[in-house]
């Protein structure tokens, strides 16, 4: 099932027209409009329903979308299918639920999708943005560090010329030495 014929869009649709096809489609087959309807036409509807809302969920995500069309435009439909089938099982499983919406950790559950490319999840948390400030952060700190180590030498041999510092801390034991006597 490809899942811009779910919501009746192209493939270069925007956020906005895969947003505005979602709500028409919504509110045409959302449970609560043919709750009194026949059975069969009810469930049709919410089946319909929890269709779009994946679908939705899917393509209005950067990263979920980028995957699905890596994932479907190197394949054929019916993998293209077994991918919807992957990703809504899973998305089932994390604790989504009711007509297709589910918590924000569903994507990040299905890791099967991942296990076959060793370097994808390394380099996924190497190129994060919060991964990449703490490491601006330390090197930041590891720099002044060394920079306050260095003038720290500088500093005491410009104050006390031809004394080194661990003389000045031998001097000092003595001194407490004679005062403790």
């Amino acid at each position: 099932m490809d899942l811009y014929k779910v919501l009746g869009v192209n493939r270069s649709a925007t956020k906005d027209e895969i947003k505005e096809a979602f709500r028409k489609l919504a509110v045409k087959y959302h449970p609560d409009k043919h709750s009194h309807s026949a059975k069969p036409v009810r469930d049709s509807a919410t089946l319909r329903f929890k269709q779009v809302s994946e679908a939705y969920e899917v393509l209005s995500d950067d990263r979920k979308r980028a995957h699905y069309n890596l994932t479907s435009s190197s394949s054929s439909a019916s993998s293209s299918y077994n991918y919807y089938q992957r990703y809504a099982n899973a998305s089932r499983r994390s604790g989504g639920g009711g007509y297709g919406f589910s918590s924000a950790n569903s994507y990040k559950n299905n890791r099967q999708n991942y296990a076959s490319n060793f370097w994808h999840v390394p380099l996924r948390f190497f190129t994060t943005r919060a991964f990449l400030l703490n490491l601006a952060f330390a090197g930041a700190l590891y720099g002044g560090i060394v920079v306050i180590d260095n003038s720290r030498e500088a500093l005491w041999k410009m104050h006390n010329p031809g004394k080194s510092f661990e003389e000045a801390m031998e001097s000092i034991e003595k001194a407490k030495a004679r005062r403790d006597k």
